[in-house]
């Protein structure tokens, strides 16, 4: 079900990750996400697993919210992997027709299956943990210097955090138009694939329509309010760097050293 999708929601807390500096958050979690494609071995790849579980762990979020996350892309990896699988080099261990699987098409696909969850539970962790506000801030923070060249910063950053916003909005928004359409004797779940596909056409439709009212709304809105972009503005919260957002950049450098180790000194594998 489309309700049961939690990627893109925020979760008020007090834990580790809630107390985080965005700024900080944003730059870690860029660096993870740069870090999960360098990874060539199982010993490096370990270390981005392991580095997951901790800040899945220190989020306070429960585990069965990032799991829903993993669900709305777990057909996308699924295909991935088996690609994967048979796109390797060297001896066939399993062949018919043109299809080939090898050790080293297994290990691509090990790799890019942990990769692509790794990479999600991250995103899920970012966004679980810290509120649009917090990203909007941080990402004008750090784009700051973009405005020496007149780069539209801090409406890039709202675009993105508007977006992230209604997410959960717009998943909300698809169920409830689903549940009216089967409601009135739509078959949305029974026959093939292009059958299913053309059945999400009365969906597509209303869902565009209300996201088009909403973008309205925001826009009027935003206009009464005598919004006229971020020159000027001033902040409620002022965000400031504490010992605790030093030491976790300090971990995720620590994090990087680990992983460039691992891949001079161990064979890589892929």
């Amino acid at each position: 079900m489309v309700r049961d999708v939690a990627f893109g929601q925020y979760f008020p807390g007090k834990s580790l990750m809630h107390r985080l500096d965005p700024r900080a958050k944003l730059v870690c979690f860029i660096a993870f996400v740069v870090l999960i494609f360098f990874t060539f071995n199982y010993a490096s790849l370990g270390l981005i697993a392991a580095f997951t579980i901790f800040m899945i762990a220190a989020s306070g979020v429960s585990p069965k919210f990032y799991f829903k996350s993993l669900k709305v892309i777990l057909f996308v990896v699924l295909i991935t992997s088996v690609l994967n699988l048979f796109y390797g080099s060297g001896e066939p261990i399993w062949q018919w027709w043109i299809l080939r699987v090898t050790w080293n098409g297994i290990h691509r696909a090990a790799f890019v299956t942990v990769r692509i969850i790794c990479l999600i539970l991250a995103s899920s962790c970012l966004t679980f943990t810290t509120s649009p506000t917090e990203l909007t801030d941080a990402m004008e923070r750090l784009m700051k210097p973009l405005t020496a060249i007149h780069f539209p910063v801090h409406e890039i950053a709202m675009m993105m955090s508007l977006a992230l916003r209604f997410v959960p909005t717009l998943l909300e928004e698809t169920d409830k138009i689903m549940q009216a359409q089967k409601a009135r004797g739509a078959d949305l779940e029974s026959g093939g694939f292009f059958k299913r596909v053309k059945a999400l056409i009365p969906i597509l439709i209303p869902l565009f329509v209300s996201a088009f009212r909403r973008a309205y709304d925001i826009a009027t809105a935003m206009e009464c309010r005598c919004y006229r972009g971020g020159s000027g503005r001033t902040r409620m919260k002022i965000l400031r760097m504490s010992a605790r957002d030093i030491i976790s950049m300090i971990t995720t450098a620590a994090l990087i050293g680990g992983v460039i180790v691992c891949n001079i000194f161990l064979t890589s594998v892929i």
